[in-house]
């Protein structure tokens, strides 16, 4: 069994975090989480608990990143001079993925899902298309990039759902796949969910999902099978939505109505469903998602780099769409940036204050996440669930001062202490256990953009 004193624990059910709570655990799982009623300063807890690890600062349940392109982290820094919009960045991140291979994808992922746990994120899910070599050769393994994303996984210490992404067509129109593109096909739904059953990793930290790129990338007679496909299995699907108005345009030329609609007259939507930005919904939209229940995933900091637009977010939870977050392209690899900015953007597009809680903010971050990625048992301090804690100084020149309830609101991922991933330590002093991040980022970007950069 291991013991942690957290000096403040954000407890499931309450409006703002507790002082001084003794968890427990035991292989991986949460066995009891105390409130001590001893009126005492926090200090105290070093001799008074033993053998208690002590957690100085806020400790909240493990963070989840319910959206990541992991190779999109080579991007950062150098797609953000000039003029341009979502469209021409899409043609840098092209060019980098004609680079990737599974040893270089390996050791990018590596730094990247490192930089996440640094960053307070135990589960991240990897909206995964780059599937097969130059030109669309499959490899000897047909699942080898996925192989290497699960390896990566395992070497940072966190949990991975690992999307697996039917992206089929060039547009909405199914014109065919041309140039980078045809790395990321299988010819049809068909040969991507056969592909696909023949990855089953044993591995406890990661689990399987499926994801339809967009209806740009996957044929509206094709869309049924992919959903059929995640729902026999028991898996979360997840899907693109709306990001862009050409998009919604696109949809409607071809189709005679919106993705969301499309979406649901082919049996996607539903609780398991995920749609990631659906930045530019229409209200029609924004009831068919409420009315199934489906999830939303908002990626603000993304969104906001890429000139995207800003959501109705506050309308879509009220509808009745669970929230959760996604760093995405990691222009920024922070889901505290990424929870505050729910109601910072809200504020942007409404000119009013006060759209969303705290405790919405970090259910967003924590459980709603978990819950879209398929780890029902995770994202909440409670007995039972997976021991995940992270750990957030309370005392830097950023949250000195601030409350403990105001930590989603002044702490930005340089302020993480201490991750527990399944009750085994990853980061400590604010340190990676096994990994040297900032040197394997380097090194790792290097490898894809040398040629580039010369």
């Amino acid at each position: 069994m291991t013991r942690w004193l957290a000096e403040y624990a954000w407890l499931p059910d309450r409006a703002e975090p507790t002082r001084d709570v003794l968890i427990e655990a035991t292989d991986g799982r949460l066995t009891a989480v105390t409130p001590l009623t001893v009126d005492r300063p926090p200090t105290a807890g070093v001799e008074v608990l033993g053998d208690a690890v002590r957690l100085p600062g806020l400790t909240v349940p493990g963070l989840a990143n319910a959206h990541s392109h992991a190779f999109h982290r080579a991007l950062r820094g150098r797609t953000h001079d000039g003029r341009g919009d979502f469209w021409s960045w899409r043609s840098l991140m092209y060019a980098v993925a004609t680079r990737l291979d599974p040893d270089t994808y390996l050791a990018l992922a590596r730094a990247v899902y490192a930089e996440m746990a640094l960053a307070g994120i135990t589960c991240v899910g990897e909206f995964h298309y780059l599937h097969h070599g130059p030109g669309g050769t499959p490899y000897d393994d047909p699942n080898a990039m996925s192989a290497a994303l699960v390896e990566a996984a395992a070497h940072a210490g966190i949990r991975l759902t690992l999307l697996d992404t039917a992206y089929l067509a060039g547009g909405v129109d199914g014109a065919p796949l041309t140039g980078p593109q045809r790395r990321f096909g299988d010819g049809d739904a068909l040969r991507w969910a056969a592909r696909v059953d023949a990855f089953r990793p044993a591995d406890d930290h990661v689990r399987l999902g499926a994801a339809i790129h967009s209806v740009r990338a996957v044929p509206a007679e094709q869309l049924a099978t992919v959903a059929g496909w995640a729902d026999r299995n028991g898996l979360p699907l997840h899907v693109h939505l709306s990001e862009q108005p050409a998009e919604n345009d696109a949809c409607r030329a071809v189709h005679g109505c919106t993705p969301t609609r499309l979406l649901a007259d082919h049996g996607v939507l539903g609780p398991h469903t995920t749609a990631v930005h659906a930045t530019h919904p229409t209200a029609a939209d924004v009831a068919l998602l409420g009315d199934s229940r489906t999830r939303v995933c908002v990626c603000p900091t993304t969104e906001r780099d890429l000139a995207d637009g800003v959501g109705p977010v506050r309308r879509m939870a009220d509808a009745g769409s669970p929230l959760s977050l996604g760093s995405d392209s990691h222009a920024v690899v922070d889901l505290f940036e990424e929870a505050r900015a729910l109601e910072m953007d809200e504020r942007l597009r409404t000119r009013r204050r006060g759209h969303f809680t705290p405790v919405e903010l970090v259910t967003a971050a924590t459980v709603g996440g978990h819950a879209a990625l398929g780890w029902g048992d995770a994202g909440r301090l409670a007995v039972g669930q997976r021991a995940d804690l992270v750990t957030v100084r309370l005392d830097s020149a950023r949250t000195a001062g601030v409350p403990p309830v105001g930590a989603f609101f002044a702490a930005t991922a340089a302020d993480v202490t201490s991750v527990v991933v399944d009750g085994r330590p990853v980061v400590d002093g604010g340190r990676h256990l096994t990994v040297d991040v900032p040197t394997e980022l380097r090194d790792a970007i290097a490898a894809v953009t040398a040629k580039e950069d010369s």
